[in-house]
């Protein structure tokens, strides 16, 4: 069955991206506003849902456990489509939707009813829906209230992203720090080797040579003092800002918890290695996720039951600066020189996965868009029939 794409699905998915919504860590923000949700329509479920090139995650979610399923196993990526509002009275008399799990199984699952999550930009990137083990209908009063939860929905997520961003100015603001502190060490030789030379010389010394020798002492002193002043304000900043540390040992909880799920589903083995002596080095996560994810949501769909997706982390810490490296392996298919350099250049088409997911086409194309944005590089070897890896660096 052909699923549905938006028609302008790539920039859909970059404009989810720029927001850098890390999906196990947001689901207090909504809590009480799914509840609120399902107590309005009346649903025994009611759910947050944000649509990525493969994965529908549940970021809050009210009646059911839930955190991801595959984008093409979902309802949402229908409401996605839709400018108001997605319905569906009975799921099980409806082709698309009565083989889901959810739909034929223990659930049992009758109706649904989804709200798109549009942002300022006009993008559906994920819909809030509620859902029922019985048909209903809902009132028009219920149903405008249900959107203005979903605006409600957007507004949060449009602030996490501005928290986001200047976390992310934050670690800008460190990386300057090292470098004025690099910087300091010029300065300051320079007025230790002048009070050296006047010291040495003691009473050979020549007035007019002191006085100059202590003007350019002077000066010295005013440029450290000034590093210094830089170098306060921005720690100020950064220490009332607070903030989650994230570090190599972070990414890694974060990646097997989003992905391993993905994995045991397939029955395939999954795991992430980090290098030891950096792993508490405090780095940047922007779009790391975003990045990571789709790199691993693409080994998984292209790699057989039985198989392995390897991820390995690594931190160079240099003099004042560091070099992330990301690594994500698999044992599938395999890519031809052709493809690689479609995937390279941009001009890669979609294809199912090895036990027919859907292709959306747009995964690899974000995460090479987002890697550009940031200044890094890919690198992509395989092999067809023995698996592919891809490598990204990122200076940090």
């Amino acid at each position: 069955m052909n699923r549905p794409i938006p028609t302008n699905e790539l920039e859909r998915i970059l404009n989810l991206s720029e927001y850098n919504i890390d999906f196990a860590n947001i689901q207090n923000n909504f809590i009480e506003l799914t509840k609120l949700a399902a107590g309005i329509a009346g649903t025994d479920i009611s759910l947050v849902n944000l649509v990525d090139s493969y994965t529908q995650w549940t970021v809050s979610g009210y009646g059911l456990e839930i955190k991801q399923m595959p984008r093409d196993e979902s309802i949402c990526q229908y409401t996605i489509m839709e400018q108001d509002m997605f319905e569906v009275t009975d799921l099980s008399s409806d082709t698309r939707f009565n083989n889901l799990d959810y739909v034929a199984g223990d659930l049992a699952l009758r109706y649904y009813f989804g709200v798109p999550l549009t942002t300022s930009e006009g993008f559906n990137i994920g819909a809030l829906c509620v859902l029922h083990s019985e048909t209903k209908q809902l009132s028009e009063e219920e149903i405008n209230q249900l959107r203005i939860i979903a605006d409600e929905i957007v507004n949060r997520l449009r602030a996490i992203k501005v928290i986001e961003q200047l976390r992310f100015a934050i670690h800008e603001k460190t990386y300057t720090q090292k470098k004025i502190v690099h910087d300091i060490r010029g300065p300051l030789s320079g007025v230790i080797g002048l009070t050296d030379l006047i010291i040495n010389k003691g009473h050979d010394n020549d007035m007019e040579e002191v006085l100059e020798y202590m003007h350019l002492i002077k000066n010295g002193g005013s440029s450290i003092i000034s590093m210094a002043n830089e170098i306060l304000t921005a720690q100020k900043v950064q220490e009332s800002t607070g903030g989650e540390m994230f570090n190599l040992v972070v990414f890694k909880e974060k990646l097997e918890h989003l992905f391993l799920p993905q994995a045991v589903h397939k029955d395939l083995r999954f795991s992430v290695k980090i290098s030891e002596e950096t792993k508490l080095v405090p780095i940047s996560k922007f779009n790391l996720l975003q990045v990571t994810g789709n790199l691993i949501s693409n080994a998984i769909k292209f790699t057989s039951r039985g198989g392995s997706v390897y991820v390995e982390i690594s931190l160079q810490v240099e003099d004042i600066s560091s070099v992330l490296y990301i690594k994500v392996t698999d044992t599938g298919i395999g890519l031809s020189s052709a493809q690689i350099n479609s995937i390279l250049t941009g001009a890669g088409e979609s294809t199912a996965g090895t036990i027919g997911e859907v292709g959306f086409g747009f995964g690899l194309a974000m995460v090479k868009n987002l890697i550009e944005s940031m200044s890094g590089e890919l690198k992509i070897s395989s092999q067809q029939g023995k698996g592919t890896t891809f490598e990204v660096i990122f200076s940090q």
